[in-house]
């Protein structure tokens, strides 16, 4: 069977490799420790070294094994028509050979899309690329970028139906097109609304369910402007990455500058506008295509993706009877598109199965029990008794580290590098808050038993964790720490394929008769999603977690009773 490289060189700095019909996929941040991993300068390109070495390993492959290899482009500005290839060169220039002679390129968004139609098991979708931006979009359209790509999406075809355009803008030198992106809009207004040290975007998102859209919600379409056959209008610069330019609402002037000392409750306010006048503008892009293609699935991909209330909103008002969100929607997932790509469309190969869990990635090796921190105990050998002892761990409102089998790849624990608690009481939340340091006002997430998710959710939820549903009001007091201010939950149903968390559900369950977890990424603010044991027990110590459980090993603080010498509360 052949084997195909993917790669990003850029931001979220990724490796997938496909053989056998089985894929592996990697991020640089993993073994970095910097989050994104983001180049020490704006194009700067990065090699992404340690996840490539770990693909290859992985697979039992040596570079010249590999048959195809294909990277997501990036270059924004061509000046001539030489730009692809100057581009190729320079990127095959950090692989070592003979990878570097077989790089090919692929657009950014195709690469985007790709990482979602591969692997949904639709035939015939429509897709959908929104983001800050892409390649270049090259002369047919003049200088400027993918920002918003609409496609027509069939096994044996890729069509692009769809571009954002630019518009014409005034400018002291005379008339220039500026390539708004949507992307920019929602992060160059978060920057105004989220205080440094926050994550602006995911922050904004969740302040939004707190205020009020129709304080500013008047101003805030004035700058976004939709037309006919999808046509969205951003006022300059809005859709730019401004941070300086004040935005004036309200009798004050908001700046990045000044975020810190705008009042909270306003903040909330402007995030529910910019929020909504958002999520509008998706719509009304995704309706267009819906009308252009026929087709019942959109695919959906790109920065913008990560917005799982938008993706809520697109799952009901789109007009499609399906939405697949790509498991991995930011730049990562490019390697995967790519990958899929030269899998499917250049060799000729069967698409993979429809996957429902995203653990490409390495092993976490085992806990290293002779530096076991102060302060826990290790148990051994647990064995099958590991899932029981965790869940009722957990039936006690413990907040327990979990590392089970490989890594997840993409921006969402799954399952395999989670800290886990019980969802009942607001106050786990609020403690979770306080040991991620993170604001108060942001909601974690519920893993469900697939089967049992439409007896708590409004809709089924989603395997990657990508959208969000409204909880069943007669249940939200008993799950309220998964319940955000706004009575939706960002749901990760968990089928029965399960490897990371299907059978510690199952234990919850069976002991409190709630089919749900919290589930929310093992790392320390602003750093990765951790990889491997040994980081897992270091986080374990520094954030004060009651255990930690890699593979059959449990440790536990001394302050936590062992929980099999213990009668625990039940259901």
């Amino acid at each position: 069977m052949p084997a195909v490289l993917g790669l990003n060189f850029h931001h979220d700095t990724s490796v997938a490799l496909v053989v056998n019909g089985r894929l592996y996929a990697a991020e640089e941040e993993r073994w970095s420790g910097v989050k994104h991993n983001h180049p020490t300068r704006k194009g700067t390109l990065t090699a992404p070294t340690r996840a490539l070495q770990w693909c290859l390993k992985a697979a039992g492959l040596e570079p010249q094994d590999i048959d195809a290899v294909w990277a997501a482009s990036m270059r924004p500005n061509p000046a001539a028509g030489w730009w692809l290839a100057e581009e190729r060169d320079e990127l095959a220039a950090l692989l070592p050979a003979p990878l570097g002679e077989h790089l090919r390129l692929l657009s950014h968004h195709t690469a985007h899309v790709l990482s979602g139609y591969l692997l949904s098991g639709h035939d015939h979708a429509a897709g959908l690329v929104i983001d800050a931006g892409g390649s270049s979009l090259g002369f047919d359209f003049g200088p400027g970028r993918e920002r918003i790509t609409g496609y027509d999406l069939r096994p044996d075809r890729i069509d692009r139906l769809h571009q954002g355009m630019p518009a014409v803008m005034p400018s002291p030198a005379g008339p220039r097109r500026v390539h708004s992106s949507l992307g920019h809009f929602y992060r160059n207004l978060s920057w105004r609304v989220i205080p440094p040290g926050d994550e602006p975007e995911g922050s904004m998102m969740a302040l939004a369910a707190f205020g009020d859209p129709q304080r500013y919600g008047a101003q805030i379409r004035e700058l976004v402007r939709l037309g006919d056959e999808g046509e969205v209008r951003i006022d300059h610069p809005w859709g730019s990455a401004d941070r300086s330019t004040p935005l004036l609402l309200g009798g004050r002037a908001w700046t990045a500058d000044n975020v810190a000392e705008q009042p909270e409750h306003k903040r909330a306010d402007l995030a529910a506008a910019v929020q909504e006048v958002f999520a509008e503008a998706v719509v009304h892009i995704a309706r267009h295509l819906q009308r252009l293609t026929r087709a019942s699935a959109l695919v959906f991909s790109g920065g913008c993706a990560l917005n799982s209330h938008l993706n809520g909103q697109l799952a009901v008002d789109s007009g499609f009877d399906t939405l697949f969100v790509a498991p991995a929607p930011h730049d990562a997932g490019t390697a995967v598109g790519a990958a899929l790509y030269g899998w499917h469309y250049q060799l000729g190969q069967e698409r993979i199965p429809e996957p429902s869990d995203a653990a490409w990635g390495p092993h976490p090796g085992t806990v290293p029990t002779t530096r076991v921190p102060s302060g826990y105990r290790a148990l051994t050998g647990l064995g099958p008794e590991l899932a029981p002892t965790v869940a009722a761990l957990l039936a006690e409102h413990r907040i327990v580290g979990w590392v089970q089998g490989q890594l997840e790849f993409g921006p969402r624990a799954l399952g395999h590098r989670s800290i886990l608690a019980h969802p009942g009481h607001a106050a786990t939340r609020d403690r979770l808050n306080a040991m991620k340091k993170r604001a108060a006002y942001r909601p974690f997430a519920p893993a469900v038993l697939a089967e049992h998710a439409t007896e708590w959710f409004m809709s089924a939820g989603d395997p990657f964790m990508n959208r969000v549903a409204r909880v069943r009001r007669c249940r939200a007091d008993r799950i309220a720490a998964v319940t955000h201010h706004d009575g939706t939950a960002r749901v990760q149903s968990v089928a029965a394929d399960h490897l990371g968390l299907r059978v510690l559900l199952e234990q919850f369950h069976d002991r409190t008769g709630l089919p749900l977890l919290l589930n929310t990424s093992f790392n320390r603010k602003g750093t990765p999603i951790l990889r491997t044991a040994e980081q897992a027990v270091a986080a374990t110590a520094d954030l004060g977690l009651d255990a930690l459980a890699v593979g059959d090993t449990l440790l536990l603080a001394d302050r936590v009773p062992d929980p099999r010498a213990t009668t625990l509360r039940t259901r």
